[in-house]
């Protein structure tokens, strides 16, 4: 059962006082899961949709990455803009209804401009998307939201972020400096540094997606049978959690469901971004300080 608010007001005891069952006995176990996997320094690997970094999570996750709990970061390319805009330029979005109606949509000079230019500096340089854009952002003089970037954080606290394109789904494929061979080229490299990273989950670790329906399920699903084809079958019996706003087949299969199906365990928790992953996130840092 419930338990009304006593004097005992902390994140913890509001935890606790959830019922015992369905969602919240299943945020709960993911929760210790994850601490868990953190502290004996398993693999906690997030998969990142756009919304998630345009609803203003940004800070939350790196905190996360600053306290060592993310040990890969793998995002869509919208995650990555929305990113690299609340970074560079404080602020990301549009009014896409209107934009479309005039074709002035994904048209911004700037973060085609930049976000092109770190991406073809990161081609010639023999590094993947999420290295070089996150390096692009390391070196400007000015980053009005840079303590939102997940990026940035990655980048100063040495956590792999990889970028997976789909080359015309992104608005920065728009701009006339947008390089085919060098989206292809770093995207490639991102996959292939992903994959290196799920060996990590082996045994206890945490796979998440967030937000991601289509693009991240389906880089995961790859990524994993590379890694189990090079790695001896690892990584096993590691937990896989889905949070959406909605439930999605490709999350459900591709990510809770066949990863685990010969050990391991699958979640999925419906909610609002925004309302969903602050509980998680607090709720890890919380039973990590408990620890």
């Amino acid at each position: 059962m419930a338990v009304p608010p006593g004097t005992d007001r902390s994140f913890d005891a509001f935890l606790r006082s959830l019922p015992d069952v369905l969602a919240a006995k299943d945020l709960r176990t993911i929760i210790a899961h994850v601490a868990g996997a953190a502290a004996a320094r398993k693999g906690v690997v997030l998969l990142l949709g756009g919304h998630v970094v345009k609803v203003g999570l940004g800070p939350l996750v790196a905190r996360w990455i600053e306290r060592g709990i993310v040990t890969h970061v793998a995002t869509n390319g919208a995650a990555a803009i929305h990113d690299f805009e609340l970074a560079a330029y404080g602020g990301t979005s549009e009014d896409v209804e209107s934009g479309l109606a005039d074709g002035t949509f994904g048209m911004v000079e700037e973060t085609g401009t930049d976000m092109n230019a770190a991406i073809s500096a990161a081609a010639r340089d023999g590094l993947g998307m999420g290295e070089g854009l996150s390096r692009a952002l390391a070196e400007r003089q000015a980053l009005p939201g840079g303590t939102a970037s997940i990026l940035l954080a990655a980048h100063r606290h040495g956590v792999p972020v990889t970028v997976h394109a789909a080359l015309g789904a992104e608005i920065i494929h728009q701009h006339p400096a947008a390089d085919g061979a060098a989206i292809g080229a770093t995207s490639l490299r991102d996959f292939r540094r992903l994959a290196g990273s799920l060996p990590t989950l082996d045994r206890g670790g945490a796979v998440l997606n967030w937000g991601s329906a289509v693009m991240m399920p389906e880089v995961f699903l790859k990524a994993l049978t590379v890694a189990r084809n090079l790695a001896g079958g690892r990584p096993a019996d590691f937990l896989a959690a889905d949070f959406d706003m909605i439930r999605h087949y490709r999350p459900r299969v591709n990510v809770v469901q066949r990863p685990t199906a010969a050990g391991g365990s699958g979640y999925q928790l419906t909610g609002h971004h925004e309302i969903l992953l602050p509980l998680l996130i607090w709720g890890v840092l919380d039973a990590l300080d408990r620890a």
